[in-house]
C-alpha cells in the first residue's frame, strides 16, 4: 500500500517537531551548577568484589559530607558521582569515559582492584583528568602517567612486609604460594613476596595458580600438602581466599595462611568460617590503634553507618581528604592544577598513617599486619617503609 501524506497535518507536525527540538536544546544548553565541584568515583558496587566498592564508597562519602558541612572547597560544595563497574574491566572503561565525557568530572577516585584501576587510568591519563586510586597496590597503575596517583603502599613493599613477617615473626622457612593467574594484583604480590622470602633465606616449596572462575582448589592444595610447607601465601581476594581456606582445612592442612590487603572484607569470615581464623594479612589500617585520629574516625564512621570501618573505607576516606586538600591549594580550580598539587602532598596525617606522595606518584606510608579472629582482625604489628 502507498503511504499518503496529509498536507493539512503539516502545521501540527512542525509545531510538535519545534517543541521537541526546543526541549532538546534546553537540555543540551542548561549549564552545570557552577557552585558544585564534580568528582567521579568508579567502583565495584556489585559483582565478585562488591564489598571493595561498597566500603570505598562509604569512606569517600563520609569525607565528602564532612568537607561540604565545613563549607566545601573555595566556597563550593563537592558533588560525588559514583558509577558501578560491576567488578568488570570492560564496564570500567565505559563508566570512566561516561564520568569524564558526560558528567564532566574534574577528578576521579577509584578503583580497588589494580586491574580495573589500570583500565580507568588508561582512560583518564590521555584526557588529563587526575585520578587517585585509594587502594590499588600494583606498581603498574601509577606508571601509566603523570595524572595517576595512589594513597596506599605498593606491592613491592607489601610483599616485603609479609615475607619478613613470615621469616622473622612466624619463624617459617618453607612456604607454598597459591596465586590467581589472571590478576595483576595477585601475580605481582606473589612475585615480590617470593623474591624477598628467598633473599631472607627461605624456600618456596611450590608455586601454583588458580583462575578467577575456579571454585574447587583441592587439586592445588593436595599438591601443596605433599610439599609439607610451614605456611601458605595466598595473595588473592576474599571471595576466593575464604573457599581456599575451607578446602585446605578439609584436606588437613593446618599451617598458617597469609595474604595481602585483598583479604580485607567482612565476607572473608562469612565465606571461610573458622578456617580463616589464625591467618595473617597485610593491611592499610587497624581498628585496634590508639591513634586519636583513628579513634575519632571510627566514632564518626559508626555514627553515620552503624558499623566499624575496614581498611578500604579508611584509605578511601584519606584519598578523598587528600584530593580536597589539593583542590583547596590550587590558585585556580582545574584538572592540571589539581594534578600539580597532588604531586606536592607531604606528611599528610591520615587515618591510615602519615602519607607523602613520591616522584612516581605513589604513597610512602606504613603497613600493618593483622590476624584474623572471626569477624575481627587483630592488630599484630606496624611496618614502616
Amino acid at each position: 500500500m502507498r503511504n499518503v501524506f496529509n498536507v493539512k497535518s503539516l502545521p501540527g507536525l512542525l509545531a510538535n517537531y519545534a517543541l521537541v527540538l526546543s526541549g532538546f536544546f534546553l537540555v543540551q544548553c542548561t549549564p552545570k551548577n557552577t557552585n558544585e565541584i564534580l568528582i567521579g568515583h568508579f567502583a565495584s558496587l556489585t559483582g565478585t568484589e562488591a564489598t571493595f566498592g561498597q566500603s570505598t564508597e562509604k569512606g569517600i562519602r563520609l569525607a565528602v559530607d564532612e568537607i561540604n558541612a565545613a563549607g566545601g572547597i573555595k566556597g563550593k560544595k563537592i558533588k560525588l558521582i559514583t558509577m558501578d563497574n560491576r567488578s568488570q574491566a570492560e564496564e570500567t572503561n565505559a563508566v570512566v569515559n561516561r564520568l569524564i565525557e558526560q558528567e564532566k568530572v574534574i577528578a576521579l577516585l577509584g578503583e580497588v582492584a589494580s586491574q580495573r584501576s589500570k583500565v580507568g587510568a588508561l582512560v583518564a591519563q590521555p584526557k588529563k583528568i587526575p585520578m587517585i586510586t585509594p587502594s590499588s597496590t600494583n606498581p603498574d597503575v601509577t606508571a601509566i602517567g603523570d595524572y595517576i596517583f595512589r594513597v596506599c603502599f605498593i606491592d613491592p613493599f607489601q610483599g616485603t612486609v609479609m615475607a619478613k613477617f613470615a621469616f622473622d615473626n612466624l619463624k617459617v622457612k618453607r612456604v607454598a604460594i597459591l596465586r590467581e593467574i589472571g590478576s595483576d594484583y595477585s601475580v605481582g604480590l606473589a612475585d615480590f613476596f617470593s623474591k624477598k622470602f628467598k633473599e631472607l633465606g627461605g624456600e618456596i616449596v611450590t608455586d601454583l595458580s588458580y583462575s578467577n572462575q575456579d571454585v574447587d582448589y583441592k587439586a592445588q592444595l593436595t599438591q601443596i600438602k605433599s610439599k609439607k610447607p610451614e605456611a601458605i601465601f595466598i595473595p588473592g581476594y576474599y571471595s576466593q581466599v575464604g573457599l581456599i581456606a575451607r578446602q585446605a582445612k578439609e584436606l588437613g592442612l593446618s599451617v598458617p595462611l597469609m595474604g595481602g590487603d585483598g583479604w580485607d572484607s567482612p565476607k572473608l569470615s562469612e565465606i571461610g568460617k573458622t578456617a580463616v581464623n589464625g591467618s595473617y594479612f597485610s593491611n592499610h589500617y587497624s581498628n585496634d590503634s590508639d591513634d586519636p585520629v583513628i579513634k575519632d574516625f571510627i566514632k564518626r564512621f559508626k555514627a553515620k553507618y552503624n558499623e566499624m570501618p575496614d581498611g578500604l573505607s579508611s584509605v578511601a576516606y584519606d584519598a578523598a581528604q587528600i584530593l580536597a586538600l589539593a583542590m583547596e591549594k590550587t590558585s585556580e580550580l582545574n584538572s592540571k592544577n589539581i594534578r600539580d598539587q597532588l604531586a606536592l602532598i607531604k606528611d599528610f596525617h591520615g587515618v591510615t598513617g602519615k602519607i607523602s606522595i613520591d616522584k612516581d606518584r605513589n604513597a610512602q606510608k606504613p603497613a600493618v599486619v593483622v590476624k584474623v579472629d572471626g569477624a575481627t582482625n587483630k592488630f599484630v604489628t606496624t611496618v614502616n617503609p
